[in-house]
């Protein structure tokens, strides 16, 4: 399985992007399946110009989505990514994509051009890779980059990549991705009230 980030580029360039990478489906993560800066990625534009590439799409936003509307999910305000990989809509957007994947080569779609700023990689990513998957990041350059190379240079980026006396490789990709996660982590800026949170 892949992701990808349609950041700003043009259309033709996205499915240059895909057609490279012989992806044959997009899974649209994005909690909101448009955008303000690159109108050509809206859902309603999107979707009828993948078909006409023998592109699939299927929206999973409600499912795996970072801007979840279960207020269990957030903290002050703050979606907590371990909370929202256990809720009921997540596991059903993973075993869709995981079966989906049987059948077809899908590209994970977000926003973020870099993978280490989008929740695909920090949150979807990591679960899939948990679960045996093997994952790879199409850059916008067409670079594409491994899972784990994309977890090395994030333990470089809080200068955790060297040994540890008393810490495993995994103990400190653990606080890379947890502060990583601090860093994009949706804020709602109108939190749900706990009287709400709670019911």
């Amino acid at each position: 399985m892949m992701t990808i980030g349609h950041s700003t580029h043009d259309f033709a360039t996205f499915i240059e992007l895909l057609q490279k990478n012989q992806i044959t489906a997009v899974a649209d993560v994005r909690s909101t399946p448009a955008s303000q800066f690159a109108p050509q990625f809206n859902r309603r534009t999107l979707e009828p110009g993948l078909h006409e590439s023998d592109i699939k799409y299927v929206f999973l936003g409600e499912e795996l989505g970072a801007r979840t509307k279960d207020p269990t999910c957030y903290v002050d305000g703050r979606v907590q990514y371990s909370r929202l990989a256990q809720t009921r809509a997540f596991a059903s957007g993973i075993e869709r994509l995981t079966k989906g994947a049987l059948r077809e080569r899908i590209a994970i779609m977000c926003t973020e051009g870099e993978p280490l700023n989008c929740h695909r990689t920090v949150l979807i990513s990591r679960v899939l890779v948990q679960r045996g998957v093997t994952i790879h990041h199409i850059h916008g350059d067409g670079r594409v980059e491994s899972h784990d190379s994309a977890m090395e240079r994030l333990m470089a980026k809080f200068g955790l990549a060297d040994p540890e006396l008393f810490r495993t490789p995994a103990e400190r990709l653990d606080e890379a991705l947890s502060r990583q996660e601090d860093r994009i982590a949706y804020v709602n800026q109108d939190p749900p009230s706990e009287r709400t949170a709670d019911a």
